[in-house]
């Protein structure tokens, strides 16, 4: 599937109901922020065909290739009359039929853990580009996947030019998602391109609730991505993961199954508590000249109403304070942004005193901007230093006399605040928190930060040393787990239709060798008053129709009831909802010879001394002596110098 980031504006106002200009078919602008709503207890090879029938239209018939069926979906973002338009571009690829002379999947190669079987048919979900259109190869005017003749130059336009059309968009990376789902219900989020993407209407969150909702309603198994993501040029994965405890893609339930360098989820947990942990005392260095790093920390510590201790408060209170930036207006209170439940541990009267003692060096300042660090050291001998932060977070703002007040604000050089006293002018309402940094100001500290702070190859010194080399460690780990997976368990929930049996089938080949790959259970749906016949029948149809390699599945009986009489009814036998395992036979191996599992075909096996034991996305070198690949370019090697003439062995050679 993919979304077409076309997001027209409609210069009239349109029903939502809408005639094709190509066609007389009819079909809604949906609601991109509420659609789908519904789910389904039907298998994804069923739920995909309904839900293409009930919201779709055909806009490439079969007869132009016989591989590729397409479809189009038309949403809405809000009203039409000011809103945008986004398409969902539906493309169902039978690989069995498919010219491209591939019917493994890359994806399943490297990022499923799962050995299931290559699905016959993929239906690619969402792109995005400025307009769902090819060009004509004469007078590049714009034409619709649904256009056999330019309607400028009335050239035709060939099957040759509809294809690499239709190939150049799988290979697009611009679109807002793009999606592919294979005909057993697994899949793989490839894209998402919010508003860092360049969407203008719709932001990340926006997209994966779409894609989350779409894939319920599909009743899609198992969906992975890769999470490649950035933020204002930051590993998304990396930050979120030391403020949320998880990547982005964890707030739709996507988690680490397999990572790079055979880093496991106990690792990576490890991994988020040491570096979210880091305590920010470890930074400063002593009473000697204070580097940039410590500045800007010790800025956002006394801007935050509570106590930033570790890099995890200091990131969190730093991406709120952006969030909270953008969201408000200028008047803002501090406790919108970070307040204290805890007592005030000093009285009225010393907090006064404190207070007034600042005032009187602002005023014998005149009209010079003094900035924080030197005002507290004009008062170190009066109070304590929590208490001369306390009196100088509530001193912007404070009316010292009839229209003079203590005015505060924010120097991105200094990375400090400044204060002096300023003659209001007329009467005004007071404004407090204007010693708070623009949200720019924000971004560029925060990205600062991060590579100092967290990022491996520009982390800065921490005492002790040991402490250093455990974070660095813990962000290398983070940054390799890229290899994300959701789970929908749809084979955990008890599916209860009181008009049909749902059995969940298991396959068995009788001829099976240890190493062959072994399908997935695939869902069948019955009529209450189905034998074990019709069951049979069922079965096989079903994985003929989902698995290349099962096309001449047959089935020969059940398991766990041996040589039970067909006319059984099926009810009776194993009631209306479980498991069953059909044991049968392919009578031609070939089939199993060519379409063999999705990780491939390849005889190799990986054994590196990170502990890697299959592909996991990473480069990989295989050692000139035992020919086993290994994992990554090895430290005391430059991949340059690599050359064929130059010979690699791992360790243990």
């Amino acid at each position: 599937m993919t979304f077409n980031r076309s997001l027209k504006r409609m210069k009239r106002n349109s029903n939502r109901v809408t005639a094709d200009h190509h066609s007389s078919h009819l079909y809604y602008y949906h609601d991109f922020f509420t659609f789908p709503s519904t789910a389904t207890v039907d298998p994804f090879r069923v739920a995909v065909q309904t839900f293409l029938s009930d919201h779709a239209r055909v806009t490439c018939a079969p007869s132009l290739f016989p591989s590729l069926m397409t479809w189009q979906v038309v949403f809405r973002l809000g009203d039409l009359t000011d809103g945008g338009v986004v398409v969902l571009d539906i493309v169902e690829e039978d690989v069995t039929r498919s010219t491209s002379g591939s019917v493994y999947c890359d994806q399943c190669r490297v990022v499923d853990t799962h050995i299931h079987i290559h699905g016959k048919g993929n239906n690619a979900a969402i792109n995005g580009y400025q307009s769902y259109s090819q060009s004509c190869p004469r007078c590049g005017c714009q034409l619709l996947s649904s256009d056999y003749r330019c309607r400028h130059c009335n050239i035709g336009i060939t099957t040759d030019d509809l294809d690499d059309w239709i190939s150049s968009q799988f290979e697009d990376n611009t679109h807002l998602l793009h999606g592919v789902v294979h005909s057993n219900g697994h899949g793989h989020l490839l894209t998402v391109n919010g508003r860092e993407g360049g969407s203008r209407l719709l932001s990340g969150y926006d997209i994966m609730n779409f894609w989350d909702r779409l894939c319920t309603t599909l009743s899609v198994r198992k969906v992975t991505v890769m999470d490649m993501s950035k933020k204002r040029g930051m590993e998304y994965r990396l930050l979120h993961a030391i403020t949320k405890g998880h990547s982005w893609y964890g707030n739709w339930g996507y988690e680490l199954k397999s990572g790079s360098y055979a880093i496991t989820q106990d690792e990576y947990r490890r991994s988020v508590d040491i570096l979210s942990s880091i305590p920010l005392s470890s930074l400063f260095q002593g009473r000697g000249h204070r580097s940039s790093v410590e500045d800007a920390v010790s800025y956002y510590q006394f801007l935050s109403e509570t106590e930033l201790r570790t890099t995890k408060d200091l990131f969190s209170f730093m991406l709120k304070l952006i969030h909270q930036t953008k969201q408000k207006s200028t008047k803002r209170s501090k406790c919108e942004l970070g307040s204290s439940n805890k007592l005030c541990a000093w009285t009225t009267a010393e907090i006064e005193c404190i207070q007034q003692g600042m005032i009187k060096v602002l005023s014998a300042s005149g009209a010079r901007w003094v900035s924080r660090r030197a005002l507290k050291g004009a008062m170190c001998q009066a109070g304590s230093p929590e208490l001369l932060d306390y009196c100088l977070k509530h001193l912007g703002g404070r009316l010292v006399a009839d229209r003079v007040m203590v005015q505060a604000k924010s120097n991105p050089n200094l990375s400090d605040i400044e204060f002096r006293l300023e003659l209001l002018q007329f009467n005004v309402e007071v404004s407090v928190g204007t010693n708070y940094p623009s949200v720019e100001r924000v971004k560029t500290d925060l990205k600062f930060l991060y590579d100092h702070l967290v990022h491996p190859e520009t982390m800065a010194n921490y005492k002790p040393q040991a402490l250093r080399e455990r974070a660095m460690d813990s962000a290398t780990k983070l940054l390799d787990c890229k290899q994300l997976m959701k789970d929908y368990k749809l084979d955990q929930e008890t599916i209860y239709n009181p008009i049909a049996i749902h059995l969940w089938c298991q396959v068995e080949l009788a001829d099976q060798n240890e190493d062959d790959p072994v399908p997935p259970p695939e869902l069948i749906v019955l009529p209450l008053d189905a034998t074990v016949a019709d069951l049979k029948i069922l079965a096989a149809n079903t994985f003929q129709d989902v698995y290349a390699m099962f096309q001449r599945f047959e089935v020969e009986k059940l398991l766990e009831y041996g040589s039970v009489d067909n006319s059984i009814g099926l009810k009776l036998l194993v009631g209306s909802f479980g498991w069953i395992q059909i044991r049968g036979r392919c009578p031609s191996k070939q089939g199993l010879i060519r379409f063999c599992m999705e990780r491939g075909t390849e005889e190799w096996t990986v054994d590196c001394i990170c502990g890697a034991r299959d592909d996991d996305g990473e480069r990989m070198l295989a050692c000139d002596r035992c020919v086993k690949p290994n994992d990554g370019v090895p430290e005391s090697e430059d991949e340059d110098k690599l050359t064929p003439s130059k010979c690699f062995t791992n360790q243990r050679c």
